[in-house]
């Protein structure tokens, strides 16, 4: 007597949680499949939070093109155009913590919004950009030097715009510090890198998902007017918060509230968005069938191991490199040859630069 079907029977082995872990760890992959291929003409941006550097890392190694609208001087030395953030992103801005961020600056660029908090100055002088303040070393020497760098900037993030083929944001962080006149968002609390901390003036916000969608789908709107062609791809940091603001709860509790939040945000706006796909990144890295190995001894570090899952994954999904002609057998010695030189490319990739990691080091 055959089985009676139910709304379960034909589904393929990726709807099962069974079936799904019936490999290795490493071999686990809940994409199912890319919205989209990449190729080597495209011009890819990317912006967010710490994680999304590693996307952008391995695409320029691979080959793609990953575009930096805003460039050092070529003879800057490598070494030193890093530590003055170009090329971290595609352009100067720093991490983007959040949506509203990234709102923010795109209407700082086009010039319908200018914060009030415009430039906070040292005693020395010297100028920190609230809105980035890590990215210059040691500040700007003067306002002047300042003004200049910004205007720059802002040129870069209308090039991404008017330019990108596809825009990749790593969604990272759901807690914020703002401006009480005119709800300019900060990277970092005033005080933290610059700037001093006035609960007059300053407070705490924590976007809840209506906020995230909102916000994203303007941006979204305003990208699309200028760039209609262009592709997005949304991941969720897997980075739990380094502190929360909260004092009632752990920042245990707080990291999984604000993943939560931005999951489900991502989800939304890849639903209502046309071309917008998620990508699931966060569920590589902190899913319960690796066991947390793809963590350091901190819980919080993501190892070589997790980054080159991830985009392994990327890779086989979003471009055609792993479908390649049949290549033949390599020997034994030139497999160890590449897997070494796999895991020391994903270790540098590993040195992100994570203006939130000033909250622990400026701790009083």
């Amino acid at each position: 007597m055959s089985k009676k079907k139910n709304p379960y029977s034909d589904l393929p082995d990726h709807c099962f949680w069974s079936r799904s872990h019936r490999v290795a760890a490493a071999a686990v992959d809940p994409v199912v499949k890319g919205g989209f291929k990449l190729n080597k003409d495209m011009k890819i941006a990317t912006a967010g939070s710490c994680f999304a550097q590693h996307i952008a890392r391995h695409l320029r190694k691979s080959g793609f093109n990953y575009f930096i609208a805003e460039e050092a001087h070529p003879i800057i030395r490598a070494d030193v155009a890093q530590a003055f953030n170009y090329g971290v992103f595609s352009a100067r801005y720093g991490n983007l913590y959040t949506t509203r961020q990234l709102l923010q600056l795109v209407k700082r660029a086009d010039g319908s919004f200018v914060p009030q908090e415009d430039v906070w100055q040292g005693e020395d002088g010297t100028c920190i950009d609230p809105y980035r303040p890590n990215i210059q070393p040691n500040g700007f020497s003067r306002v002047d030097d300042f003004r200049r760098d910004r205007v720059r900037h802002f040129a870069a993030v209308n090039r991404i715009l008017d330019e990108a083929d596809v825009f990749v944001f790593t969604l990272g962080l759901t807690e914020a510090w703002r401006a009480k006149a005119d709800g300019a968002v900060f990277p970092l609390a005033p005080g933290v890198a610059g700037g001093q901390f006035d609960p007059k003036r300053h407070e705490f916000v924590n976007f809840g998902v209506d906020d995230i969608v909102s916000d994203f789908k303007e941006f979204a709107g305003i990208m699309r007017k200028r760039n209609p062609k262009v592709k997005i791809i949304l991941t969720v940091s897997p980075v739990p918060l380094i502190a929360t603001a909260r004092a009632d709860q752990s920042v245990i509790t707080a990291t999984a509230y604000s993943k939560a939040v931005l999951r489900v945000a991502a989800e939304k706006l890849c639903s209502d968005i046309e071309d917008c796909f998620y990508f699931p990144s966060y569920e590589v890295i902190t899913g319960n069938f690796n066991r947390g190995r793809y963590f350091g001894e901190d819980f919080r570090e993501v190892k070589p191991a997790g980054v080159g899952h991830v985009m392994k994954l990327f890779m086989k999904h979003y471009t055609d490199m792993e479908t390649a002609a049949a290549q033949p057998k390599p020997t034994r010695e030139q497999q160890r040859k590449k897997e070494k030189s796999f895991v020391e490319d994903v270790g540098e990739a590993l040195q992100v630069i994570c203006d939130e990691e000033m909250i622990e080091r400026n701790r009083a």
